[in-house]
């Protein structure tokens, strides 16, 4: 018993040192990008449920050695845990207070949406992938993360029976900004989000998409401010049809 107790804390102590290495790199390449975000700081709230929120438990096992390196994982389904600083970036410019109601579109393996949550925010999570959006209720649920509501559908129709929502994060890029996510956004609510733009040609003569995180801001009198933050790659926002099969 002496020898197990022994070895979960030291797996805990490497955890926790594998937390902080990760905060470290997210806040050099927040340095990194300071001009598009017209700040070198993410607020340190962020950092903070960053670095309480166990990464580790949001991927599959095989993956959880590289729980804590700044970048993507696989979560099955064709689909990815989003790098922790683009996590970061989105939770820092939605401006989550204790309390706000947000809407997030791509609950994943639910990640972002415990980072919201611990934030102190209402969660309305909204997944297209069946087996995901099963798994991530169940996972916030044993985790403790009650402030999270997950369910299966269409990210572009949001969730309107729920809205106003003080922030919304799509954490898939769209072809455009749609529509519906922009009503469902309260006066002064943020709305963060990766959308493609048609760029360049490839060698075939076919437009090859790239993709930019936009920072949009409903003002009280109901007029849209919008502002670009800086190029990003995510996995494209689908539709139910679209979706991928099995894992």
């Amino acid at each position: 018993m002496v020898e197990h107790d022994t070895d979960s804390d030291r797996k805990a102590a490497e955890r926790q040192e594998e937390r902080r290495d990760m905060l470290r790199a997210i806040e050099k390449e927040a340095g990194e990008v300071a001009d598009w975000l017209g700040k070198d700081r993410l607020d340190p709230r962020v950092l903070a449920a960053m670095g309480r929120v166990p990464r580790h438990r949001f991927v599959p096992l095989l993956e959880e050695s590289a729980a804590y390196e700044n970048r993507p994982l696989p979560i099955g389904a064709r689909q990815t845990i989003s790098q922790p600083f683009i996590v970061a970036v989105m939770s820092d410019q939605a401006e989550v207070t204790p309390g706000a109601k947000v809407l997030e579109v791509g609950t994943g393996s639910g990640y972002q949406a415990a980072v919201l949550a611990d934030l102190g925010a209402e969660v309305y999570s909204l997944e297209v992938v069946p087996s995901l959006a099963a798994e991530a209720a169940e996972r916030l649920a044993r985790l403790g993360y009650d402030r999270v509501h997950c369910r299966e559908g269409d990210g572009a129709d949001g969730w309107p029976e729920a809205a106003p929502f003080d922030a919304i994060l799509v954490t898939a890029a769209a072809r455009g900004v749609p529509p519906a996510l922009v009503e469902q956004l309260a006066p002064g609510g943020r709305l963060i989000i990766p959308v493609e733009e048609k760029t360049g040609r490839g060698p075939a003569h076919w437009f090859l998409p790239a993709q930019t995180l936009l920072r949009i801001e409903k003002a009280a009198d109901g007029s849209i401010h919008e502002r670009t933050l800086f190029p990003v790659a995510f996995v494209p926002l689908t539709k139910p049809r679209e979706r991928p099969q099995g894992r």
